[in-house]
């Protein structure tokens, strides 16, 4: 099978490329600079030279705070270029999968969210992330979204790379405690996608298209996941003391746009179609956190 994979150079990407090769796959990955998704004309021309059996959208502009002040550019990325790889997927009859975010949601609901809920985002990112799930449902109905939270790898920047960071600077950090979610990695999310096209009736006239959320567990607040990064990487020797952690409220750690308090994501439906059950994100920050030891010893 020959997969074309956008944003090939980030978390998800990255991961997506090493493990469909590792599966056998002929891959063909794109970082933004070889292939700019939000020009039709050239993914056009990209998708009818490769012509490929599968597209994997990994690509978003993911500057949450910055997006504000750069609301062309992820709007271009997010909704645009969406809304490009769902037309040339459409012209060319091929199955398109796209990753996308909880940050589509408010977070005000207190159970997890649901493929049913109704979106409502609070900014620019989520916003545009929205939008471009929405120009995908409308224009081409062999799609997968798939809406995951909180996501770590390592490649590119996360919350994992930047407590490791500052464990270095400092002794003594304050985290939030009273948002909730559930980290996912990036090579859970690779894995439940390959997964979700290996299965036996894809792209059958029976394969249940559309939207899904892939839930992680444990839920966990910021502040929970930095304690276990922190005893995690204390114990592999990425850090040489015990960080001491100060629990805070959202409030006394102000950002441009209001973080959802809420992220957690129901798989249920992930689980009933694809027999996907719920990742394990402290098994897959483990694996993280040994392979960046391994590079540093």
């Amino acid at each position: 099978m020959k997969l074309l994979i956008n944003g090939a150079k980030g978390q998800v990407g990255s991961e997506l490329v090493k493990d469909a090769q590792a599966r056998g796959y002929e891959v063909y990955g794109f970082g933004s600079r070889e292939l700019d998704i939000t020009h039709f004309e050239q993914l056009m021309q990209k998708v009818e030279q490769i012509r490929p059996d599968v597209i994997i959208n990994a690509a978003a502009y993911t500057a949450v705070d910055k997006a504000e002040q750069e609301s062309e550019q992820a709007y271009a990325v997010n909704a645009l270029g969406s809304e490009n790889l769902a037309k040339a997927s459409k012209q060319m009859a091929i199955p398109l999968l796209h990753i996308s975010t909880d940050y589509v949601f408010d977070g005000e609901k207190d159970t997890p969210y649901t493929e049913m809920d109704q979106p409502n985002p609070t900014g620019v990112y989520g916003a545009s992330k929205l939008q471009g799930d929405q120009a995908i449902e409308a224009i081409w109905s062999r799609h997968i979204i798939l809406r995951v939270s909180w996501v770590f790898g390592e490649q590119g920047n996360n919350f994992v790379k930047t407590m490791l960071r500052l464990a270095k600077q400092q002794d003594e950090l304050s985290i939030v405690n009273d948002q909730f979610g559930a980290p996912t990695s990036a090579r859970a999310i690779s894995q439940s996608l390959l997964s979700i096209l290996e299965t036996d009736n894809f792209n059958q006239p029976d394969f249940p298209w559309g939207t899904y959320h892939l839930q992680s567990e444990p839920g966990v607040t910021w502040f929970e996941f930095a304690r276990e990064i922190f005893q995690q990487a204390e114990k592999l020797g990425l850090i040489n003391k015990t960080m001491k952690l100060n629990p805070i409220p959202s409030s006394e750690f102000p950002t441009p746009v209001k973080r959802p308090a809420n992220s957690k994501l129901d798989g249920i439906k992930l689980k009933q179609n694809f027999a996907l059950k719920p990742v394990q994100w402290q098994d897959d920050l483990q694996q993280m956190l040994k392979n960046m030891s391994a590079i540093t010893s």
